[in-house]
């Protein structure tokens, strides 16, 4: 990878610009914290060839959803549970939102 193709992944939310330290210090949090996120299976961190986490901006973003659920209260596996849920339910909705364009596209069924 050359240098001109590393800047332009800088814009990619999923490429693993940050380091375990880095991303603790972003968000705020400890690394004991992202490493227990892992062990969740909540995010999984890319390595690096040194095996050092490597974490995505998207995955920062979880993060952050997650720290702000850890705050109010809620335990780390339940605030884990509660991101899966709302993942799947967007992704739901979004597949939902797909049938109903295609079938309004497709237009009222022929009649017999």
């Amino acid at each position: 990878m050359t240098a001109d193709d590393s800047f332009g992944r800088l814009d990619d939310d999923d490429y693993p610009a940050y380091t375990m330290g880095r991303a603790a210090e972003m968000l705020g949090t400890s690394q004991g914290f992202l490493r227990a996120l892992g062990e969740a299976r909540l995010i999984t961190p890319l390595r690096s060839a040194g095996g050092h986490r490597r974490y995505s901006r998207y995955q920062l973003r979880i993060a952050a959803r997650a720290r702000e659920l850890v705050d109010q209260g809620t335990p780390i596996e339940a605030a884990c549970r509660i991101i899966i849920l709302e993942d799947q339910l967007e992704e739901a909705q979004r597949i939902n939102e797909e049938y109903r364009r295609a079938a309004e596209s497709a237009g009222p069924p022929a009649s017999p």
